[in-house]
């Protein structure tokens, strides 16, 4: 996949993919809580939204996109709050609630439980022959690709969605709406 040879940092806060309401197939958004097991919750919501869409073939490229992005929202978009890697989970999610798109269409929502507000939001767009997967964070900073360091733990998750998406960016979010948006799409048949 890849994005056909254009240099990944070019894509760097380049604009959502445009999106014609009238292409618009369906969205399904989960609100995730800073819970290590946000990141599960974010991958099964992923496979159950692809199934109901007739989709399950992407399930794999997209639900290692999914897991990636949304565990970079959980790590480096939460501002005041760190996820843990391991234990018991944060007691109260951060205040800060995002708004819902603006895109109609048909919409399925789902909350992690316990949670009054989310911290990060999923969104999946299924639009004409593309897929786009959008992780909303109340970070405004520019997500960092790591160094491919071969030691290192950690730092390959943007080089993976880049290596398994059609193309990713990400932009920041103004008005009501605070923090930023990183998306990944996927070209479909």
């Amino acid at each position: 996949m890849g994005t056909k040879g254009l240099p990944m940092l070019d894509q760097l806060g380049q604009p959502f993919p445009p999106v014609d309401p009238r292409t618009l197939a369906g969205t399904a958004t989960l609100g995730l809580s800073p819970r290590p097991e946000s990141v599960r919750r974010a991958r099964d919501f992923t496979r159950n939204t692809l199934y109901g869409w007739r989709l399950p073939e992407q399930f794999d490229a997209v639900s290692l996109v999914v897991s990636e992005l949304v565990t970079n929202a959980l790590r480096h978009g939460l501002a005041t709050r760190q996820v843990p890697a391991q234990g018991p989970s944060p007691s109260r999610a951060p205040q800060t609630a995002p708004a819902a798109p603006a895109v109609p269409a048909q919409a399925v929502s789902s909350a992690s439980p316990g949670a009054q507000t989310a911290a990060v939001e999923l969104e999946l767009m299924l639009c004409a022959r593309r897929l786009i997967c959008a992780v909303q964070d109340p970070s405004a900073s520019a997500p960092r690709v790591g160094d491919m360091d071969g030691a290192a733990e950690s730092g390959r998750g943007l080089h993976l969605v880049e290596c398994f998406s059609d193309g990713w960016g990400w932009r920041r979010l103004t008005g009501e709406r605070r923090g930023k948006v990183v998306w990944a799409v996927f070209q479909l048949g």
